[in-house]
Formats: C-alpha cells, sequence, structure tokens
C-alpha cells in the first residue's frame, strides 16, 4: 500500500511537552488534546494539518515523559504517520500501542522540506521523495500485528476471540 501525505518538518530532540504541553493534559478528550498538538514549538500546527499528513522529524522524537497523550493528540490531529531518524522507545512503543503508524528512516529530515509532498510505500519499506528513495524500518511481528488491528486493545480483543 502506498500513502502520499505533507510533510510537517521538526527537529531532533521534540519532547513530549513540546507535542502536548502540560497545561493540556486536563482533558482525556482526543479532539481537544489534538487541537493543542505540538503547541510547544507552534500553536498553529493543527490548523496547517490536513487528514493524511505526515509528521517528519529528526533523531530521538518523543523523548522526555512517557505521556500517552503525545501520540494521541498527533493521531487526532490528523497525522498518517510519523516519519522519524529515531523514536525514544516508551514514546514508540506508545505508538504501537494507540496504533499510530511509526516509522525510523535515516535520513529523511535532510531530504525533506516543511510542505513537500511524499510517498509512502509500506510493503517496500520506502519513501519516496521527489529524488531519493529511503528506506526505512516500519514495525514487524506482533507490533505489525498490533498496528494493524488500529492498537494493542483492539489486537487484545481479537486474540480474547
Amino acid at each position: 500500500m502506498k500513502i502520499t501525505g505533507k510533510v510537517h518538518l521538526f527537529g531532533d530532540d521534540i519532547d513530549t511537552d513540546a507535542i502536548i504541553p502540560g497545561a493540556y493534559l486536563k482533558t482525556t478528550d482526543e479532539y481537544e488534546l489534538a487541537s493543542h498538538c505540538m503547541a510547544g514549538i507552534d500553536e498553529n500546527f493543527p490548523e496547517r494539518v490536513e487528514d493524511g499528513d505526515f509528521l517528519v522529524a529528526g533523531e530521538n522524537f518523543g523523548c522526555g515523559s512517557s505521556r500517552e497523550q503525545a501520540p494521541i493528540a498527533i493521531k487526532y490531529c490528523g497525522i498518517k504517520a510519523i516519519i522519524v531518524e529515531s523514536f525514544a522507545r516508551i514514546f514508540y512503543r506508545n505508538c504501537i500501542n494507540l496504533g499510530v503508524f511509526p516509522i525510523e528512516c535515516k535520513g529523511i529530515s535532510k531530504h525533506v522540506k516543511d510542505g513537500d509532498l511524499i510517498e509512502l510505500d509500506l510493503e517496500e519499506k520506502k519513501v519516496i521523495l521527489k529524488d531519493t528513495v529511503l528506506d526505512c524500518n516500519l514495525p514487524t511481528g506482533t507490533a505489525k500485528d498490533i498496528m494493524d488491528e488500529g492498537g494493542l486493545i483492539n489486537y487484545a480483543k481479537k486474540q480474547k476471540n
């Protein structure tokens, strides 16, 4: 399967407090959280996102606290996949558990600009840019199975039946 989306580019070491600052954690409403997505860096980010866009960043994305609200805010903001150089481990696992597509792709942040259209080929595990094709790492094994079900809760329900 191939998906095309617009790039929203961020740098290295984007922590969970930048993704969804603590002041906005007073709600469990996913869409309210999404309305403050990336507020620690760019208050207007949710207004620019169109359903199916990609969040692209550098190294160590999602570092900081283990708050699950960070990937929830990204997902409900309309981001189809998070494509980064590397993830903080807890954030990566939270993405899997919540059905947010985490993709590691070395060199991605150096090959794109904010607003670029890129294509993600999930079967070939590649990101296709205007003049470059980059290999990427997608969830495999049980993590892929969880993603295929839309997250850990759906996966567990299916396993129970």
